[in-house]
């Protein structure tokens, strides 16, 4: 797109990017099945902690399952480091729209409304004018879309952004093919990543 066609415009993902949702499902599945087998954050592999649990024993995917579909989940993550810091610094930055591009879950009873408080309590009003929530993330058109989802496929097979890996415990291990790219944390320059889309 290019500051000629406006300015630049940057999705980033909530659970995983914004909001630690692994390291809760490890503690609540900890606090509410203590006698189980788990997978430590260490172990994380593959985007859905269900099935390495089912993995695990077929039970145990419809047991962590209820954690994360329970009610106050959403509502209690604690913001990944620097998550917030970067958000403010970034709707503030010149030529630059920010939206906040989620999937509820599609037992949503409680997670749609607490993501919208959860922005709310940790960002700002601000922002809850700027939550995208879609099954779909092809279709929002962008520049750039910060996500901890490895490969994020929709209706668009060409989506118009740029898809940033943010590092998180259960894709360490994926290897990107250039010229895909990965953020590794919030503390990384994740300016650069936007001045370099800007410029092309």
């Amino acid at each position: 797109m290019g500051s000629a066609a406006g300015p630049l415009r940057v999705l980033v993902d909530m659970d995983g990017v914004l909001a630690d949702f692994e390291g809760a499902v490890l503690r609540g599945f900890c606090s509410r099945f203590p006698g189980e087998p788990r997978v430590e954050l260490a172990a994380r592999e593959g985007f859905s902690v269900r099935e390495q649990y089912r993995c695990l024993r077929e039970d145990l995917g419809a047991k962590v399952a209820s954690v994360y579909e329970s009610p106050g989940f959403f509502l209690g993550l604690d913001p990944i480091p620097g998550a917030l810091e970067a958000m403010q610094e970034m709707i503030h930055m010149q030529d630059t729209e920010v939206f906040i591009c989620t999937s509820p879950l599609r037992k949503y009873e409680h997670c749609i409304v607490e993501k919208y408080k959860w922005v709310e309590k940790h960002l700002g009003p601000e922002f809850v004018e700027r939550i995208i929530l879609t099954r779909d993330k092809t279709v929002v058109s962008a520049d750039l879309l910060f996500d901890d989802k490895d490969t994020i496929r929709g209706a668009e097979l060409n989506p118009s952004w740029e898809h940033v890996l943010f590092t998180c415990c259960h894709n360490r291990h994926v290897q990107l093919q250039a010229p895909r790219r990965r953020l590794l944390s919030w503390a990384d320059d994740w300016k650069a990543i936007l001045e370099s889309k800007r410029r092309q």
